[in-house]
């Protein structure tokens, strides 16, 4: 044979291989071996992907429930969106800092010194101007940046102050104390600050001080405080709020009458472990944990007192306290959502209709309503959280305060043993 022809017996297995292909029986006998297989491969894939597709809808009808307000939620890492920078440039924080338009070179050379600050915040009205003047004045020159939140969108008249234009002012009309808080105070924002006061605009401060206020307040490791109520405030609602005229301060009450009973075993707010809503004052690390704390939707922050004691970094009875030394004066003066005038307001309150037939509008109803339905939803979201998250344990509770004394107790037995065994080796 040639070199390069085919041999005989390669042509007869390429004659039997076209057979093959052309009868169509040994291609059913073929097929049918592989249609189940691949048909248990399909059914696989098709379950696999509703599956998925069924829990993606879910969870995004979920997380639509959760953002009412068409908020983005943030999936993809923080780093892969800032990959384009180089990590020197970034600048994850800001502050509340005013800035001049210009400056001269020996500040430029200079710059800014940011070490020991505070920030005052407070939601503010016209009607409560000589208040709001008095208290800014008291905490300007102790070295603390001053906000405003404008509840009721007169800002012009406030210019005429020697401070206004040191402050930071911003206008929402008839929105809370909380509210501001949760939009404008983001930890990112106040994280040069060392403490947050976020106070309501009818204290009186003739008795009280910033420096020594904070002074004590370092001294004994509070995170969580507020000053003491005078005790001829016009609105006191806990009574561990009020002043002790012989204490520097207080991180307990005791109160032997009436249904909520007080003494040295009590353990959980407002006994201990509890400041009011309407004076506290937050270290930077305590902020955080509240800004997080805050509902978004919920505004006026009800409930969220008897909670604060879980942002005490640590055991609220000894981080959470009343300043008895440095203390205030409550007024008691609400003016959040009124739309008419005080001799209107009066007449609102004494009658529901006037002589034309028409219903009178009590606006402090309405947002006492309000307030109530939203301590409820508050209560509601507490109890759902807690039941859902298996791995949150509340430092609170009785039954972790027992392990835990197990487990301190453990150790001390094994320190115990540890130094018998360490003394028995020295006298050998």
């Amino acid at each position: 044979m040639e070199h390069g022809l085919p041999s005989m017996k390669s042509i007869k297995s390429l004659k039997s291989f076209v057979k093959r292909r052309n009868n169509p029986q040994d291609v059913g006998k073929s097929g049918w071996k592989v249609k189940p297989f691949l048909a248990l491969i399909c059914t696989a894939l098709l379950i696999f992907w509703y599956k998925t597709t069924n829990i993606q809808f879910e969870e995004t009808e979920l997380e639509e429930a959760d953002y009412p307000f068409d908020m983005a939620v943030e999936s993809e890492p923080v780093n892969e969106k800032l990959k384009g920078l180089p990590r020197g440039i970034i600048q994850s924080r800001s502050d509340l800092e005013l800035k001049p338009l210009w400056s001269s070179n020996s500040l430029r050379s200079k710059g800014v010194e940011m070490t020991n600050r505070n920030l005052l915040a407070v939601p503010v009205g016209i009607k409560q101007k000589a208040n709001v003047d008095a208290m800014v004045k008291k905490f300007l020159p102790a070295n603390f940046t001053v906000v405003l939140f404008h509840y009721d969108g007169n800002m012009d008249k406030w210019w005429d102050l020697e401070w206004s234009s040191k402050a930071i002012h911003i206008v929402a009309q008839n929105q809370t104390k909380w509210w501001f808080a949760k939009r404008f105070l983001h930890p990112d924002v106040v994280s040069i600050y060392d403490y947050i006061f976020l106070w309501d605009e009818d204290l009186g401060v003739e008795n009280f001080t910033p420096e020594r206020y904070l002074k004590i307040v370092k001294a004994e490791g509070l995170e969580i405080s507020q000053p003491a109520l005078d005790r001829n405030s016009t609105e006191i609602h806990h009574k561990i709020t009020l002043r002790s005229k012989t204490k520097k301060f207080h991180r307990r009450v005791y109160i032997n009458r009436g249904t909520k009973k007080c003494s040295n075993t009590s353990e959980d707010p407002p006994c201990t472990g509890f400041v009011e809503g309407m004076a506290p004052v937050f270290s930077r690390a305590a902020w955080f944990c509240t800004w997080n704390l805050i509902q978004n939707d919920l505004v006026h922050g009800w409930g969220m007192d008897m909670k604060l004691g879980y942002c005490a970094q640590g055991d609220r009875k000894m981080k959470v306290g009343i300043v008895d030394r440095e203390y205030i004066y409550h007024q008691g003066i609400q003016t959040l959502g009124e739309t008419v005038h005080p001799e209107k307001k009066t007449a609102a309150r004494d009658v529901r209709t006037n002589r034309h037939g028409h219903t009178t509008f009590d606006s402090r109803t309405s947002i006492r309503r309000q307030s109530t339905w939203e301590l409820q939803r508050f209560e509601e979201r507490w109890k759902k959280a807690v039941e859902e998250d298996k791995n949150w344990i509340d430092p609170f509770s009785s039954s972790s305060k027992t392990s835990k004394r197990k487990s301190n107790a453990s150790n001390r037995r094994l320190r115990r043993g540890g130094n018998s065994n360490t003394h028995r080796v020295k006298h050998k």
